[in-house]
C-alpha cells in the first residue's frame, strides 16, 4: 500500500498508507488530519481538499481538469503546484509522494 506524507499547516508530518485506487483527501480523511475538511465528499465542487503538491511529484498524476482549475481559483494560498486532494488518486507508482497542507 502506498504511503502518503502529509506536511500539516503547523509544520508537522504525517504518513499513511492509502489503499490504491483511494484520493489523497480520503488518506486525510480516513486518518483523521487536520486541514482537509472535504466539505463536498471528494466531488470536485468545494475546494477544501486544496493541497501543494510537491513539484517532484506533478507529472506522476493526471493533469487538473478545467473544473479543478476553476474552485482553485477561489481558495486561499493556491500556488502553481496547488491541486485538489479529491482529485488525486493513489496507485503504486505513488509510493511516497508529499503534499503540504496550507495554512488558514
Amino acid at each position: 500500500m502506498p504511503t502518503v506524507i502529509y506536511t500539516l499547516a503547523d509544520g508537522s508530518e504525517q504518513t499513511v498508507d492509502v489503499p490504491l485506487g483511494q484520493s489523497i483527501m480520503d488518506g486525510s480523511v480516513r486518518n483523521n488530519l487536520p486541514g482537509i475538511v472535504a466539505e463536498c465528499g471528494g466531488s470536485c465542487s468545494c475546494a477544501t481538499c486544496h493541497v501543494h503538491l510537491d513539484a517532484a511529484w506533478a507529472d506522476r498524476f493526471d493533469e487538473a481538469t478545467d473544473e479543478e482549475r476553476e474552485l482553485l481559483e477561489f481558495a486561499d494560498g493556491v500556488q502553481p503546484t496547488s491541486r485538489l486532494a479529491c482529485q488525486l488518486f493513489v496507485d503504486a507508482s505513488h509510493d511516497g509522494v508529499r503534499v503540504a497542507v496550507p495554512g488558514d
